[in-house]
């Protein structure tokens, strides 16, 4: 049976935790294919928020497996947390939660590198959460890497001496002085680390190629946005993961032609956290009504969310890259009240009007060309079917879609997972 996924089309913050556990009731296993503790998903029900960093988001269902794929950078002091949570709200997650041998691990000295990093590089910082994700990477790269199949060998410590030994003598290097006990945060990790080992950890490539044959459902789960892709994100200011759909290939070890739907998840506007270019970015009251409406803040960093119209130049390169079958429209309740509302629809580069995502949208070189619609008043969050939305977010969706030619089955109109409407 051909794997499902779910990612996300922007930078971020697409509402991807809602989705997938609205969809979990479909599949047999959630499975997290990149990404680390950097990621927020967010997930409201019966009343309560809840936010997982690196468990996947189907975990509040009895019968679906979640499993943490390969392709993902685990801290074990943040899971931990997590795990203590899930105790808070009696889930039986040892029953439903399976990690790869093959993930990475983030070490305390990763963090410090990364705040180290982040601190000298001054204005030209690219916002990085400073969850250690991106030296992990590198490690994972340079091939000096712990993954979570060595905590099971005989000598796991003294592979974590000699990384941390290194990482601190990287510190020294970097001209930012910060300040750290290592003792006190090796004292928490450690007993991370003994949660950690009383999970199940499994050779995941082979598991979900037997689930495949099996005829089990499988959605893999991507965390950030597409936007924020090592390769086809905004580089430098991306995250340090594959995001789009090939990275659930390397992610979880499917094959590329066991790929089935591929949802593709946006906002109805855009929004962005951290440094980076943002071509639709709004500095004036709408922005401002977007972000206090839609509580713009950063699900794992809190730092508030740059906002502003929805770039469809963006979009349709993201719907690209990613090969995506259907689309996942969130937050339309939140452009309820505005009178007109913007689509970008092409960009002025260098002064030749295209509609292609360029090399570089840094602000020198691209001005957004707009198309304007006029907006609707109704409160969306009390709706229950599309046969209730305006004629005015109708337009917008039959816009949207006609540009894109991919059908938006689903809109989001508010944060719990009963406001979610499925359309024909």
């Amino acid at each position: 049976m051909a794997v499902d996924l779910l990612l996300g089309l922007q930078w971020g913050d697409e509402g991807k935790g809602k989705i997938v556990d609205v969809l979990t009731n479909n599949y047999n296993i959630i499975a997290r294919f990149q990404g680390g503790p950097n990621a927020g998903h967010t997930l409201v029900f019966n009343g309560r928020k809840h936010v997982l960093h690196t468990i996947p988001s189907g975990i509040f269902h009895d019968d679906a497996v979640n499993l943490v794929g390969n392709g993902v950078v685990i801290d074990p002091v943040i899971f931990k947390r997590e795990l203590d949570k899930l105790e808070e709200q009696d889930v039986d997650y040892r029953k439903s939660l399976i990690i790869s041998r093959k993930a990475h691990i983030i070490l305390p000295t990763h963090r410090l590198l990364d705040a180290a990093s982040e601190a000298a590089k001054g204005k030209a910082k690219i916002g990085s959460t400073l969850k250690g994700i991106g030296p992990t990477y590198m490690d994972k790269t340079g091939r000096n890497g712990i993954r979570v199949g060595d905590l099971e060998l005989a000598d796991w410590k003294e592979r974590y001496q000699s990384l941390a030994d290194k990482h601190e003598s990287m510190i020294d290097y970097y001209d930012a002085s910060i300040e750290y006990d290592l003792k006190e945060l090796e004292t928490e990790f450690f007993e991370a680390i003994e949660v950690l080992k009383s999970l199940t950890f499994i050779d995941s490539e082979e598991y979900v190629y037997q689930a495949q044959k099996s005829e089990k459902s499988i959605l893999a789960e991507g965390a950030q946005g597409s936007l924020l892709d090592i390769d086809f994100g905004t580089y430098p200011f991306v995250t340090s993961s594959n995001t789009t759909a090939a990275g659930a290939c390397t992610g979880l070890g499917v094959a590329p032609n066991q790929i089935g739907e591929v949802f593709g998840i946006f906002k109805a506007y855009t929004t962005r956290v951290g440094s980076g270019p943002f071509p639709t970015e709004l500095f004036d009251e709408d922005g401002a009504t977007m972000a206090k409406v839609g509580h713009e803040f950063g699900a794992t960093t809190g730092r508030p969310r740059r906002c502003g119209w929805l770039d469809l130049v963006a979009l349709k390169y993201a719907c690209q890259v990613n090969g995506v079958t259907q689309l996942n429209m969130m937050k339309g309740d939140v452009l309820s009240g505005f009178k007109t509302l913007k689509v970008c629809t092409a960009y002025n580069y260098k002064g030749e009007e295209i509609k292609h995502l360029p090399y570089n949208i840094e602000p020198e070189n691209v001005t957004p060309v707009y198309t304007e619609f006029k907006g609707w008043s109704e409160d969306l969050t009390t709706m229950t079917e599309a046969s209730q939305f305006p004629k005015e977010l109708n337009k917008y969706i039959d816009f949207l879609e006609k540009e894109l030619e991919i059908p938006i089955t689903i809109v989001s109109v508010g944060p719990d997972r009963k406001q979610t409407i499925f359309r024909d």
